[in-house]
């Protein structure tokens, strides 16, 4: 019978490979100030295009002045739920677009 001794996948010396190696700070995951700054004044700019698109079409088709505040307001809300919509995306592919770098890389993009 032959004893043989099966060894260790890692010396007893306490040195595991990459050991010694530090993981990098993450990115931070919000998007710019000013891009979040810009993003609500377009959702405001949409908004009030919407509601005065919605205004001129309640004030064409109706006969009241009823009819053209209901068309501004659903205007209004309708433009600006649609840009809110694209800048959120927007927000979104910028945040993607910054996940993507190298956080060790030498030039930062923004």
């Amino acid at each position: 019978m032959v004893d043989h001794e099966i060894e260790p996948a890692h010396p007893d010396n306490g040195l595991l490979p990459f050991q010694d190696l530090a993981a990098p700070e993450p990115i931070d995951a919000a998007p710019p100030s000013s891009a979040r700054l810009l993003a609500f004044l377009s959702i405001l700019v949409g908004g009030a295009l919407g509601a005065a698109v919605g205004y001129g079409i309640g004030d064409l088709m109706g006969g009241t002045s009823t009819w053209a505040a209901t068309g501004a307001l659903i205007g209004g809300l309708t433009g600006a739920i649609g840009v809110g919509v694209v800048a959120n995306l927007t927000l979104r592919a910028m945040n993607e677009w910054r996940a993507v770098e190298h956080p060790e890389s030498e030039e930062p993009t923004s």
